[in-house]
């Protein structure tokens, strides 16, 4: 779900409810059937109006927010609009599934690698260094003179490989 007006009205609901942060999350307990409810900074990051601030976040977490202030999920966050990713053409029947191969043939500079992976510049700058501290090269990262630039297609397999190991 995608929150709207940058989450003007989920924080004008909060501010309605007499509600801050911590005790929102404490109220997505409440209305959690399972009981776990969200985490104070998940909250914080859904609620935020700063740089830190996410515009989406999942169905469930949407759906416990809006229950916790008494509000309908369409008053705070709005489902986001799905392009086809092919032709409705009836000439054509194919359909795909998305590849590897849709991914950018390109070297990409830190701060599109981190939009792509939805990790921040940070996450990126702490990888790179525990991997030179282990002696290693970050997989995907290329220095085009003094600059860095990085292959996605690398990162996302070290990444895969990286999480079955686990």
């Amino acid at each position: 779900m995608r929150r709207l007006d940058k989450g003007a009205p989920l924080r004008a609901a909060m501010r309605a409810a007499g509600l801050d942060i911590p005790s929102l999350a404490a109220a997505t307990k409440n209305v959690d059937p399972e009981g776990e409810g969200l985490s104070r900074s998940l909250v914080g990051f859904i609620a935020g109006g700063g740089k830190t601030a996410r515009e989406e976040c999942s169905d469930r977490a949407a759906d416990l927010i809006a229950a916790a202030l008494g509000k309908e999920v369409e008053d705070l966050f709005e489902a986001p609009v799905f392009t086809l990713r092919e032709s409705t053409s009836t000439r054509r029947t194919k359909t795909s599934k998305p590849s590897k191969s849709e991914l950018p043939e390109q070297l990409m500079d830190q701060a599109e690698l981190a939009k792509f992976l939805r990790k921040s510049r940070s996450w990126i700058d702490k990888q790179i260094q525990e991997a030179k501290a282990r002696g290693e090269v970050w997989p995907g990262l290329i220095y085009v003179g003094s600059s860095r630039r990085f292959n996605p297609r690398e990162v996302l397999d070290a990444m895969r490989q990286q999480r079955t190991a686990a």
